[in-house]
């Protein structure tokens, strides 16, 4: 199995830095966004964009697996 790229390995990190190390930044129950408090909002936010950074780590290596069934781009 092929390493992961470096740009999948960055998309893939966003989530879980947005989550688990801002936690000083978001950890407040006031202001309120659409009626929730900031930090169930933010978690909640990026509960919905986690599967869009992991699309875009996918699309990041299904580019590089096709462009390694290229003829002449293959290892020698």
């Amino acid at each position: 199995m092929p390493r992961p790229s470096t740009g999948a390995i960055l998309f893939a990190l966003i989530p879980f830095v947005a989550i688990c190390f801002s936690v000083t930044l978001w950890d407040r129950i006031y202001p309120m966004v659409l009626g929730l408090p900031f930090n169930f909002f933010w978690l909640t936010t990026w509960l919905l964009l986690t599967p869009l950074c992991m699309w875009g780590a996918y699309r990041i290596e299904a580019t590089r697996g096709s462009d390694s069934h290229r003829p002449g781009s293959g290892r020698r």
